[in-house]
């Protein structure tokens, strides 16, 4: 079975998300921004954009989300999709890191076992100010209106927060969701 990519976009926990899969026993690679799209399509069987800096530091990030292949985006892969398919990220209220209660407004896969609210870290710096057509709203607290977006159609997910750290509960239901379904999409 091909592992899953953790796309490295510069952030500080990338290597926490890859930490997270191989905890879980999911083969997972971080492999780098720049590398070319066919070679990520043949070479993996879903995409995580990690966090990062700089959306104009995120290399072929946004090529990535054509490739046919389950995507989850983390903080800056969010940003990265919600530009990618016409949404409008704006600096946030709130800023740095932090706890959130998250809420969750719409069933999707990729939050599946949750209940109605969670706890989560995340970072508010930036954020989606405009759902991209085509996506849903899944999650939204009272410091960001859309922490979390998702195409189920496209198996395109995307999340303001960060899972993989220790101050968001039940992070890794996320990581064994994402899994989940790359293997139901039969790649």
């Amino acid at each position: 079975m091909l592992p899953l990519f953790v796309v490295n976009n510069y952030g500080q926990f990338n290597h926490l998300i890859l930490r997270m899969f191989r905890d879980l026993g999911i083969e997972a690679r971080m492999v780098p921004n720049n590398m070319q799209p066919d070679e990520v399509a043949a070479s993996c069987r879903g995409i995580v954009l990690g966090g990062g800096p700089d959306i104009r530091k995120c290399g072929n990030s946004p090529l990535f989300l054509h490739l046919g292949i389950p995507v989850l985006g983390i903080c800056l892969g969010l940003h990265v999709i919600a530009r990618e398919f016409g949404g409008r990220v704006d600096p946030g209220r709130a800023g740095g890191y932090g706890p959130v209660e998250v809420e969750l407004v719409e069933r999707s896969e990729i939050l599946g076992g949750y209940p109605e609210k969670i706890l989560v870290w995340a970072s508010h710096a930036d954020e989606v100010a405009e759902v991209p057509p085509g996506f849903r709203l899944i999650a939204r607290s009272g410091v960001c209106a859309h922490e979390a977006i998702d195409s189920p159609d496209r198996k395109i997910y995307g999340l303001q927060w960060h899972p993989e750290v220790s101050h968001t509960r039940d992070g890794e239901k996320v990581y064994r969701n994402f899994d989940a379904i790359c293997r139901e999409h039969g790649v």
